[in-house]
């Protein structure tokens, strides 16, 4: 755990992670099988990183976006208030979806960001 990376970034960092993180999750998704389940999860907040790294891959075909609160609902055993994303995944506006956004001040984590995609072809 890093939490003082947040402060030793630089906006012009952003533009380089966003694809680093679609050919880390490609390339993921290549390795599991058919019917197999990648679990997609980033410590940043921010949707260049988080959401449309997997709106992408949806998008590029042969993967099933799972329902990550859903799946951590049933592993707390109680319901996990806020866990919608600040964005909808397909339209880029407020709205929640099928992946998960967990934040400091609601959760007590860092803002960390999980989707769960498996692969269908």
């Amino acid at each position: 755990r890093r939490p003082e990376a947040r402060w030793r970034r630089q906006p012009s960092d952003l533009s380089g992670l966003g694809p680093l993180q679609r050919d880390l999750l490609a390339s993921a998704l290549a390795a599991v099988r058919v019917g197999g389940v990648v679990a997609y999860v980033t410590c940043s907040p921010h949707p260049a990183e988080t959401v449309a790294v997997v709106r992408d891959a949806v998008r590029r075909g042969a993967v099933e976006l799972l329902d990550a609160p859903a799946v951590l609902d049933a592993a707390a055993l109680s319901p996990v208030p806020g866990t919608a994303p600040p964005v909808d995944e397909g339209t880029g506006r407020d709205g929640g979806g099928r992946t998960a956004q967990l934040w400091p001040h609601a959760h007590g984590t860092d803002a960390m960001f999980l989707a769960l995609l498996r692969r269908t072809a």
